[in-house]
């Protein structure tokens, strides 16, 4: 019965040793694959890349943010103080020059006026009384009746008063000025931009920015304000033409002429600031409003222009990636000039010689080796 029993055990643990044995096989055959797979990658891969060399921008058009402002405008502020009585303008509105605006009621100063004249009256009086005095003791004087010192004491009276009497009449002079500033005109043949108050509205003596009760811009011309670079500058003179467009008018194309020149370059920003004049006798341009500038002159220096895609940015700036010699990256530092749409203009850091890569892989570096796919044809723009 034991014999039988140790006979049967033997193919079971037979199976056991094979089964063993695969396992073993398969896990040193597991370790060598994973091995090689290590290996291999642990094998430094040379990047694929594409150079071109900096193209030139010839003849490419400059365009520029500008802002447009009204050929006069003129905040109308209040002289004097009162309450609104009447309007008679409101935005929109054509005037011309003297056209009234609105009146201001100013009961204060109708009574600053009558108190005046009465004082003006007053002094009159006086000096009548002086004259008569000081004429007497000229007389009394011819007699020896009187000191000569007390003649002059009436003489110089009747001057006092004199003076007091002119002072009187400036005073009542001014005061009547005054009124005339309650009736608000138009300074200029213009229209209504804001209209800042109502009927019965306080009104106090203005001039701080915000307070104007109205405001009259003369929209028949208008100018044009534009912040040329400095590398642009040279190229920019006074009686230049420049393409205007608008964003409200997609499609449409007005002319404006370059006025005048700043003839200094901002600190802050590294740009001159450049006055154009634009008609706009059908009001088809709004003051106040964003504009773009395109003007035709060409760059004073040669450029250079490379594509976006070409571009490194990093913790150390703007970079693009040359080719060296043994196929070796050499990074340089770029300073860019304009974006003009598909190309970049680069103002410093490469030069024409430059094989500058199209297609820089992540994080390289320089000495990096790389292996060139293809020249590609110069990056030039022509706009």
């Amino acid at each position: 019965m034991s014999d039988i029993s140790r006979t049967g055990h033997k193919p079971l643990a037979l199976g056991l040793i094979v089964l063993a044995a695969a396992l073993v096989a398969a896990g040193v055959i597991s370790r060598r694959s994973q091995a090689e797979q290590v290996k291999q990658a642990g094998t430094p891969v040379v990047p694929l890349v594409s150079v071109l060399a900096a193209g030139q921008v010839t003849g490419a058009p400059l365009e520029l943010p500008a802002r447009i402002e009204p050929w006069q405008r003129a905040p109308i502020y209040a002289r004097v103080s009162g309450y609104l009585k009447s309007w008679s303008t409101d935005i929109g509105a054509q005037v011309k020059s003297g056209q009234t605006l609105a009146d201001i009621e100013t009961p204060d100063l109708d009574q600053q006026l009558l108190q005046a004249k009465a004082e003006l009256a007053t002094a009159r009086s006086n000096l009548t009384l002086a004259a008569s005095t000081a004429k007497r003791w000229q007389g009394l004087l011819a007699a020896d009746a009187v000191s000569r010192q007390e003649a002059d004491e009436k003489a110089g009276d009747l001057a006092a008063k004199q003076s007091a009497v002119n002072a009187m009449q400036a005073n009542v002079d001014r005061v009547q000025a005054l009124q005339r500033y309650t009736r608000l005109v138009a300074p200029f043949d213009g229209v209504v931009t804001a209209r800042n108050t109502d009927v019965g509205a306080l009104i106090g003596i203005g001039g701080a920015p915000g307070s104007e009760l109205f405001v009259v811009s003369d929209l028949s011309r208008l100018r044009v304000y534009v912040n040329v670079p400095q590398r642009q500058v040279a190229a920019i003179k006074v009686g230049d033409k420049a393409e205007l467009s608008v964003p409200e008018r997609p499609g449409q194309v007005f002319t404006a002429t370059v006025q005048s020149l700043s003839q200094a370059i901002n600190a802050s920003s590294g740009a001159m600031l450049v006055q154009l004049t634009v008609q706009n006798d059908r009001r088809e341009l709004l003051p106040g409003g964003y504009a773009s500038i395109h003007f035709d002159a060409p760059l004073a220096s040669a450029a250079l222009s490379i594509p976006p895609s070409a571009l490194i940015f990093n913790k150390s700036g703007t970079q693009v990636a040359t080719l060296g010699k043994d196929n070796r990256v050499v990074v340089k530092p770029i300073t860019v000039g304009r974006d003009l749409g598909n190309l970049l203009e680069v103002a410093s850091g490469i030069d024409r010689n430059d094989q500058v890569i199209a297609n820089p892989p992540d994080g390289v570096a320089t000495g990096d080796v790389v292996r060139v796919a293809a020249a590609t044809t110069n990056a030039k723009a022509k706009l």
